[in-house]
């Protein structure tokens, strides 16, 4: 079925869904949006469908829809036809959507909402994008980032275009993707989205857009030229080898609980399009309000509609699904393989893309690290937390940390699959930025108006420099030693990574742990302040993980020689060059480790990693005809001398010079 408003030569078909109003009507508006013009009666067409060829009618035509049928919250129905509700399939809204109480008014209020709802346009179809490949392959880098803030003080590029979508594609930011090595920008919601309802009085406003209204229109603060501005962007981060990956929210939308605002699907039928309890209920898996369906037939089609309409029309290469196990609840339970999870999977257009799942909700087992199917990718938020427990210096850490290098296969490695599917993260958007890890022990959250009360409490962080230190250089090298191994552990690790973006230069929010409504400076990126050393290191690593692909190879780590080597492809040492016995890795104190990778041409990369506070000279083991060199020339090391404490250090192996005689040096 053919849903939303489509225009055709005779004019424009209006279409929607909804198995139990009893009432459909379409509202068209005139070309500001402000004045209604005519209400129109849909028909009902059978299996729920209820529509309306209007004559007359083309591109750029404002409209909204309009439910009618027992009002009873309780039994969980909002119909009222004084709410003016956005069209599910809506391609393009002509305003963003604000908050206002009159938006959650009971219906005998008798308040009419037109004049504070955007408007659907309808648009003509864009011309598909040619197909083509995705760019995305796992092992790569993906870089998270917020659109607005990532751009909205970068002083190169121009001030119209600051915190868009269309910013991306500025010549100044594609080079410094370029520079850091991004294979994926991954876009945090670029879709139309509402604030909750406690921000406005607190002078606040979501920064995050983890609050949608429509799945399909672009929120015209982040792409005031829509589809075509995100469609353009793809492009030309698609000409410098970058792929796009969005990041869509289908578990709930900003219709909230049985306080919140009627936008859309509410209106239209909450009953169908919500999960409730048995008593009416709004079911609360998201800790936001409500739940969306995805078992219901009507949404999943919605969802596969929306994923395909961002592939076909803007080209991108990817997804990444917010809260995912709600994809795939069947009556409650998550279940891999749901239909919607096979579907997306199965999808000629979409199975080939990049789909990347955060495997956790807030409902019944909801923590589901490790149980989604191939080809999904996954949050790891296990490597997150043993790599910060590591350089914490909490103790028995090292097998931990071993095992999160190599892949995870502990929770990849399910059934005998080779490969991991893991997506490695040390700070993400939710949490504490790379050096906020390192400075602030415990969250400063006041700036959200909630006493401090929101946010993770236990976010294995420390204060490098607490400890009776007032030397403010001092304590900045420490915090920067600690920032430059937490990068290194992340791009020394086997599979897909994550960096959030500013994490390569020190950005900071200062210890504010849960930001999603600070859109200022505390969530800006200071372009102009960064720090430079810490972004060349992170370019360097960068560098390096393409000199040596190993290191974002995505089989599992075995210890033995792969098809064709005669090295084995790791070994774990320690720090004398011995490898690990049972006695070293059951070590509690350890914080010593030495990751010997070997690839297939023979050669072999050493991960040498100095948790410990003290100095320690390490010893590799040598080969007839070898030499142990620096890895990367911005970080001298000389095996002979002691190697710092918190450090991470990379030697490679190459063949030893020869002198003039033919005879080795």
């Amino acid at each position: 079925m053919t849903l939303g408003a489509a225009i055709t030569p005779e004019g424009i078909r209006f279409a929607v869904w909804s198995s139990s109003a009893r009432r459909l009507r379409v509202s068209l508006f005139d070309g500001t949006g402000a004045r209604e013009l005519d209400r129109l009666e849909l028909n009902p067409e059978g299996e729920g469908v209820h529509a309306l060829l209007v004559p007359g009618l083309g591109d750029g035509t404002r409209y909204g829809f309009r439910a009618d049928g027992d009002y009873a919250p309780e039994r969980g129905l909002w119909f009222d036809p004084n709410k003016l509700l956005s069209d599910p399939y809506a391609v393009e809204v002509d305003r963003p959507y604000q908050y206002h109480w009159r938006l959650a008014a009971k219906r005998s209020e008798g308040a009419d909402t037109a004049s504070l709802m955007p408007k659907a346009i309808a648009r003509s179809p864009l011309k598909p994008v040619p197909a083509k490949p995705p760019l995305f392959q796992p092992g790569g880098l993906i870089y998270e980032l917020n659109v607005r803030s990532f751009t909205r003080l970068h002083p190169d590029v121009p001030e119209a275009e600051r915190g868009t979508v269309a910013a991306l594609a500025h010549p100044a930011v594609v080079e410094h993707l370029m520079h850091l090595g991004v294979s994926a920008v991954e876009l945090m919601p670029v879709t139309a989205s509402i604030d909750e309802r406690h921000l406005p009085p607190l002078g606040l406003s979501n920064a995050w857009g983890y609050n949608p209204v429509t799945f399909m229109a672009l929120d015209r603060r982040l792409a005031p030229g829509g589809l075509k501005e995100l469609r353009d962007t793809v492009a030309a981060l698609r000409n410098a080898g970058i792929a796009t990956i969005l990041d869509l929210v289908f578990n709930h939308t900003g219709e909230s609980d049985r306080l919140g605002p009627t936008l859309s699907l509410r209106g239209l039928d909450a009953l169908a399009y919500y999960r409730h309890q048995e008593d009416g209920r709004l079911v609360n898996d998201t800790g936001t309000g409500n739940t969306v369906a995805c078992d219901h037939p009507v949404m999943r089609e919605m969802v596969l509609d929306t994923l395909r309409h961002f592939v076909r029309f803007a080209g991108v290469d990817g997804f990444r699904f917010d809260l995912a196990p709600v994809l795939g609840r069947i009556d409650g339970a998550f279940e891999p393989e749901a239909p919607l999870l096979q579907a997306i999977a199965g999808d000629p257009l979409l199975a080939d893309r990049a789909l990347i799942a955060e495997p956790w909700d807030i409902g019944p087992n909801g923590y589901q690290l490790g149980n989604f199917r191939p080809p999904y990718l996954e949050w790891n938020d296990r490597y997150r937390d043993d790599v910060r427990r590591f350089w914490r210096g909490d103790t028995g850490a090292i097998g931990s940390l071993a095992t999160r290098l190599a892949g995870s296969s502990d929770v990849f490695g399910r059934e005998g699959r080779p490969t991991t599917r893991t997506v490695n993260f040390i700070a993400a958007h939710d949490g504490m930025t790379l050096a906020d890890i390192v400075a602030y022990e415990r969250k400063h959250n006041e700036a959200n108006g909630e006493q401090n009360r929101d946010g993770h409490n236990d976010n294995l962080s420390w204060n490098n420099g607490a400890e009776g230190e007032t030397d403010e250089e001092a304590i900045a090298r420490a915090r920067f030693a600690d920032q430059c191994a937490l990068l290194a552990t992340l791009f020394a690790s086997r599979g897909t990574i994550m960096l959030t973006a500013g994490d390569e230069f020190g950005r900071t929010q200062k210890g504010n742990n849960n930001a999603y409504a600070q859109d200022n400076a505390v969530t800006w990126l200071d372009w102009t302040g960064r720090d430079r050393a810490l972004e060349q290191y992170a370019s360097s690593l960068a560098s390096l993980r393409r000199v040596f692909p190993a290191l974002a190879d995505t089989h599992f780590l075995a210890g033995e020689p792969a098809d064709g080597a005669d090295i084995p492809d790791v070994a774990w040492l320690t720090e004398t060059g011995a490898p690990l016995g049972d006695t070293d890795w059951n070590d509690p104190g350890r914080h010593r480790l030495v990751m010997l990778l070997g690839d297939t041409e023979g050669n072999r990369l050493a991960v040498v990693i100095n948790g410990d506070r003290r100095q320690c000279v390490f010893t590799l083991p040598a080969r007839d005809g070898f030499e142990w060199r620096p890895a990367i020339e911005t970080q001298p090391v000389d095996l002979a001398r002691p190697l710092p404490g918190r450090s991470v250090n990379f030697m490679i192996e190459r063949r030893a010079a020869k002198s003039r005689s033919g005879k080795g040096s």
